[in-house]
């Protein structure tokens, strides 16, 4: 009896399939992409001023968060859930009166105005993460609120949804003036 061969299954189309395989889940998958915090760095100048303008000490709101997470305004002990309203009580300040849609206290121990305020934020090398990303949106939050409240007053709508032109007004009157140092060790 003769021995049967064992069919063969033709192949030759199986590099096709296998590459349109390939394409497909190429083009349908999605690919995470990681976002850093937004933060736009002041555009470099060329010719820096010889002598650095002079800072007073009250347009300053200095932020420490050490390797335990506890925080430091102005040398005094805050809880993170206060950080929002302290600083939006120094920036909203208005201390020499020129601002005519501020509301603070014009307390002489917190900025002139919104123009003019620092807000300093160092933290210990020890400081967590999640505590950085915390302060970071505290203070962010503080500024979107007084941003929210002025366009709510000039143009009835949130920040958010204003035009582009009408967003920059906003912003030019509440600039976000965050200085990062780089961190140390308290």
């Amino acid at each position: 009896m003769p021995k049967r061969e064992a069919p063969e299954i033709n192949a030759g189309s199986m590099a096709d399939i296998a590459f349109l395989l390939l394409i497909f889940f190429l083009v349908t998958t999605t690919m995470d992409v990681d976002s850093g915090i937004a933060r736009k760095l002041p555009p470099y100048d060329e010719n820096p001023p010889e002598t650095p303008p002079q800072m007073v000490k009250n347009n300053l709101l200095a932020v420490l968060v050490n390797a335990n997470d506890e925080i430091l305004v102005n040398e005094e002990y805050m809880e993170l859930r206060d950080l929002r309203a302290k600083a939006v009580e120094f920036i909203d300040n208005n201390y020499k009166g020129n601002c005519d849609y501020c509301q603070g206290r014009r307390d002489p121990k917190m900025s002139d105005n919104p123009e003019k305020h620092i807000i300093s934020l160092q933290n210990d090398r020890g400081t967590s993460y999640e505590m950085y990303i915390a302060v970071q949106n505290e203070l962010t939050g503080a500024y979107n609120e007084l941003r929210d409240r002025l366009a709510q007053t000039r143009h009835g709508r949130n920040f958010n949804l204003l035009n582009e032109e009408d967003a920059k007004e906003i912003a030019k009157d509440y600039p976000v003036n965050i200085s990062e140092a780089e961190p140390v060790k308290f």
